[in-house]
């Protein structure tokens, strides 16, 4: 069967309805500029959206590559974070001018369309890398296959955790002999801590940073500790709806009790309380620089299991061959090495929170030593992770139509009953419409248009 072309129209749909002037112009900026037109054997073009911190990581990554493998000249480009992004990678792939390689969420693969806008990587050229299906947590490793192939080799996990002042919680008793946060095993005992961090915060600052109206954190602890009580959202065949909503009234009501018991302060800066003296706040691991920068005396969990399973939610950067219609040959090797280069060599990539997708690397000297991320490392073993459905993934639908109504629940403008109403209600009309960028575009009722 031939590749269905795909038009502007449907990438867009398919990537959130985005429609941004000029989003498929804008510039990108990376190390390596001058790599086409070097004197290198092959040439590599590689995507990704590392700013910050994680863009000097990665770029130091990149000149190691370069210094062990001076016949790849790599072109890399830094573009815009989120959509813009996913949709410039799009149109390029359904265009015939998609990079070699490019970096996207693992959760995102479902809905681009693997075999139309993703080339499937080579296992057998990866293995002649270094890179072996073994090497990867199992659970991690299927999220990249789709029909057997695999489109996502995982880079990291960037968990959401439970970053806690050492001072102000050893002043609250919840600090143990080795200066550890002690282990919270039920939503009582984790209230109880939070009563005792409350008295020891002072300042009239919050205890916890919570992002209460955050549609994409609401959604990411949503999932968590609902996962922690065995719900999920579609069933295994990615069609049926499996959403409980009694189990998500609870999660809800979890939620919203910090906000009614004065634990949370919707609206506050959470990380700027959090460096001024609030007790805990729940980030993602990303935020390791910035506290780290600060100086502060902190550590970091998973986000507590107080539904009596552990489970956190955690998203991926994975590599990806996005389509090319002559993909092959000399650059689609570099590609598979470039990418096996730098999995294999995620301990630079560490010091930015994440947690190497490359399980070697989790016993490696360097990345043991790395404070506080080897602490929280067991969260690769409790992923609560997004359904597989198209509509899922960073900065996807989901969250977009979801977050809200959490968010609505977090701030009492809706009781947590009909917000789990209405997130089974969001779940349905979304399993109802079909994936646009596998064919024809949908409207928002589900028909075509």
């Amino acid at each position: 069967m031939g590749r269905p072309d795909l038009n502007r129209r449907q990438l867009l749909s398919g990537l959130g309805g985005l429609t941004v002037a000029g989003s498929f112009g804008f510039a990108a900026t990376g190390s390596g500029a001058s790599a086409l037109a070097s004197g290198a054997d092959t040439r590599v073009r590689y995507w990704n959206l590392f700013s910050g911190g994680d863009g000097i990581n990665m770029i130091a990554m990149l000149d190691a590559f370069r210094a062990a493998n001076p016949g790849i000249g790599v072109k890399d480009s830094t573009l815009q974070w989120g959509n813009p992004y996913y949709t410039k990678l799009a149109m390029a792939a359904a265009g015939s001018r998609a990079p070699d390689l490019g970096v996207m969420h693992l959760g995102r693969i479902p809905g681009f369309a693997p075999g139309r806008l993703l080339d499937a990587f080579d296992v057998t050229l990866l293995a002649e890398h270094g890179v072996r299906e073994e090497d990867f947590n199992p659970v991690l490793w299927k999220r990249g296959v789709v029909d057997d192939k695999l489109y996502g080799l995982p880079l990291d996990i960037h968990p959401q955790l439970n970053f806690y002042r050492r001072d102000v919680c050893e002043k609250a008793g919840l600090t143990g002999d080795d200066g550890n946060l002690v282990p919270f095993a039920s939503t009582q005992e984790w209230f109880d801590g939070l009563k005792a961090a409350k008295k020891a915060v002072g300042g009239g600052l919050q205890t916890l940073g919570l992002h209460a109206a955050d549609q994409n954190f609401c959604w990411w602890f949503f999932l968590s500790f609902y996962t922690q009580l065995g719900g999920t959202c579609v069933g295994s065949d990615g069609m049926s709806l499996t959403f409980d909503e009694d189990k998500a009234t609870e999660v809800l009501e979890f939620l919203r009790r910090h906000v009614t018991d004065g634990y949370t302060t919707v609206g506050a800066a959470d990380a700027e309380t959090f460096i001024n003296g609030s007790a805990f706040t729940w980030e993602g691991g990303w935020s390791v620089p910035v506290y780290a920068g600060a100086g502060l005396d902190y550590g970091a969990t998973p986000l507590p299991p107080v539904f009596g399973k552990a489970a956190t939610h955690t998203e991926s950067h994975c590599f990806v061959l996005p389509h090319q219609r002559s993909r092959g040959g000399a650059a689609d090797e570099g590609a598979h090495r470039l990418a096996a280069y730098v999995v294999q060599h995620a301990v630079d990539w560490a010091k930015g929170g994440h947690i190497p997708a490359y399980t070697p690397t989790l016993t490696d000297k360097a990345y043991r030593a790395l404070k506080p991320q080897s602490e929280y490392v067991s969260a690769m073993d409790h992923m609560a992770v997004e359904p597989p459905v198209w509509f899922a993934g960073s900065t996807g639908i989901l969250a977009q139509r979801v977050g809200p109504v959490i968010a609505g629940s977090n701030l009492g403008s809706v009781k947590p009953e009909m917000a789990a109403r209405r997130m089974r209600a969001v779940l349905e009309k979304l399993l109802a419409m079909k994936n646009p960028m596998e064919g024809k575009a949908v409207t928002e009722g589900g028909g075509a248009a």
